[in-house]
């Protein structure tokens, strides 16, 4: 797969990655917002969601539900899931590689979850 020298992901260690499927990986984030968030990353190096192929958009489903059904087994106490791309500086992302968050979440890990990914822009998250 196509690799970036200097670029983070590119470069994970084989033991931060909990599952894999054909194009993607997934490690739990080093910056999480809950235990077990974790990121799905294109094996391939493309900056965000709109240069993936075709085929890696279809095998992205299949690599979520894997995160999903590890972080399921390891935790009892998820609830809910946010699931979130960032694309683009202006849209928070940091790495300029393709990855997607899946954030558990649990019952009261916040006041009032209503609105949830629209708290990316403040006073926009209640509507």
């Amino acid at each position: 797969m196509e690799k970036e020298v200097g670029c983070v992901f590119c470069e994970l260690p084989s033991d931060r990655i909990l599952c894999a499927n054909e194009y993607f990986l997934v490690v739990e984030d080093i910056y999480p917002v809950t235990k077990h968030h974790c990121l799905i990353i294109s094996k391939r190096h493309v900056q965000n969601y709109f240069d993936l192929s075709q085929a890696e958009k279809v095998s992205l489903t299949e690599a979520l539900e894997l995160a999903k059904d590890y972080v399921d087994k390891k935790d009892k106490s998820i609830t809910g899931y946010n699931v979130g791309i960032n694309v683009g500086r202006d849209a928070g992302q940091t790495v300029m590689h393709f990855h997607q968050h899946l954030i558990p979440r649990r019952t009261s890990d916040t006041d009032d979850p209503a609105g949830g990914v629209r708290g990316v822009i403040p006073g926009k998250q209640k509507y």
